[in-house]
């Protein structure tokens, strides 16, 4: 009951904070072009602003959230969700203030700093806290659920920006962010697992022997951990080959790597371009924006919290990814020939498999290592996305912004969202590939 109640904080930390990281999603693309834009549906300077604030914000990720994770299986989790929890609050505080040329250009470099640390360590800390907490057996449903409860503060969000006016989204969203920091440092419990089990092992000690102390019974579903293999806990920022080491640790970690790259590819392709689409092909505003989300998050919603659970005992975690995978490239490439304003809506309602494909990669690498590297792991998997979130700006901004122009040899403004359905069907085929076998945990302890 006692460990309920701790995940039960963290749902709520959760959703406080999607909701406020999020709320001013289906207004920032209306206040981007009024601010930079005036009176036109397609600006190329708020693509490409967009894009910038994505690729150097993927790029800090990439390099932070390895670290954060490390530092996290060293300090706690709670320490370290603590970084992403207030940094969120700056740049949506300067929203709240202002809307014009000056306060949006602060607002994007106050996101690109921020987010760096925000929204990806966010998701690997919390992560790493689920796993610190359920047993092997139910992660990947307890992966879903939490997944499923971000979505739902998603679905909150998208419908108060749906009813609220500009600025008060704006406002309201600053207020939410400053709750969920207080909520996460009132109520949210340290976890026992990982490096917070060892306190008093000194750096020394712990480099010269295997794991110094088991983790309580909190984390100790021994059958399936004792099968995991053991890495020895990092007691400073992981280097380049000890994050190389444990991505290759195994085939199955290696794939799963691989696929979180192409799917972050597509998926951040997708999302760089996928509103300016809608805006130049099929003039949206900020309502159209808000309904279109709020299908996409209350679809994605049940999808983790419902459908996941439902259908990782039948069907496995790789077979499901396969499933989700093929959903996502399925959506993109019918988001791309949408021929009316009523199409997109309807690729939207089918994001109820394709959401699932970033819980079950987490599920599947949280289990082919040991309880003192779940914080670095995720951190890793989140970097890898990042690393997309750096290199699709670079090719899907230039891409929008052409496509869009009146410069297109041909009329399919869609084409660069194509792209990103070619680059999830990489993900598909590597997912494909990852043998059954591979899936099960490692039964032979990694050498050290």
């Amino acid at each position: 009951m006692e460990e309920a109640a701790e995940l039960g904080h963290l749902l709520v930390f959760a959703f406080l904070f999607f909701f406020a990281a999020f709320m001013v999603g289906p207004v920032i693309t209306d206040v981007t072009m009024a601010a930079l834009c005036p009176g036109r549906d397609e600006c190329s300077l708020a693509i490409y602003l967009t894009g910038i604030q994505q690729a150097v914000t993927g790029l800090g990720a990439l390099v932070l959230t390895p670290v954060v994770g490390n530092l996290s299986d060293r300090h706690g989790r709670k320490a370290l969700l603590a970084l992403p929890a207030t940094a969120t609050i700056v740049p949506l505080g300067i929203l709240a203030c202002g809307r014009t040329r000056a306060y949006l250009y602060a607002y994007y470099v106050a996101k690109t700093l921020t987010a760096m640390v925000s929204e990806g360590c966010m998701m690997s800390l919390s992560l790493a806290y689920v796993a610190d907490r359920v047993p092997e057996t139910r992660r990947a449903a307890a992966f879903g659920v939490f997944s499923g409860v971000c979505s739902a503060g998603l679905v909150a969000c998208t419908v108060a920006a749906r009813f609220l006016s500009v600025a008060s989204t704006c406002q309201v969203s600053a207020a939410a962010a400053v709750a969920a920091a207080v909520y996460m440092k009132a109520f949210l419990q340290e976890t026992d697992g990982g490096a917070s089990s060892c306190s008093g092992a000194d750096d020394q000690e712990a480099s010269r022997s295997q794991p110094l102390c088991l983790p309580s019974s909190s984390s100790s579903s021994s059958s399936s951990e004792e099968a995991s293999p053991r890495l020895p806990p990092l007691r400073k920022a992981p280097s380049l080959s000890e994050i190389a080491a444990l991505l290759t640790s195994s085939s199955t970690v290696s794939r799963a790597a691989v696929v979180t790259f192409f799917h972050g590819l597509g998926e951040a392709g997708l999302l760089n371009t996928l509103l300016y689409f809608l805006k130049a092909k099929f003039h949206y505003s900020k309502n159209q924006y808000a309904d279109f989300l709020l299908i996409i998050s209350i679809t994605g919603s049940f999808s983790q919290l419902i459908v996941m659970p439902l259908l990782v005992p039948k069907l496995g975690e790789r077979k499901l990814l396969t499933i989700a995978l093929i959903a996502s490239c399925g959506n993109a490439f019918l988001y791309s020939i949408a021929w009316s304003s009523w199409v997109p809506y309807l690729a939207a309602s089918g994001v109820t498999l394709s959401m699932l494909v970033t819980p079950c990669i987490r599920s599947i690498i949280s289990t082919k290592v040991g309880p003192f590297e779940q914080g670095m792991v995720q951190g890793c998997i989140t970097g890898i996305s990042s690393t997309a979130n750096v290199i699709a700006p670079l090719i899907f901004t230039p891409l929008t912004a052409w496509c869009l122009s009146e410069a297109t040899p041909f009329y399919l403004k869609g084409f660069s969202i194509a792209c990103a359905g070619f680059a999830t069907l990489v993900a598909l085929a590597t997912s494909i590939s990852m043998r059954p076998a591979e899936m099960q945990p490692d039964r032979k302890p990694m050498s050290h």
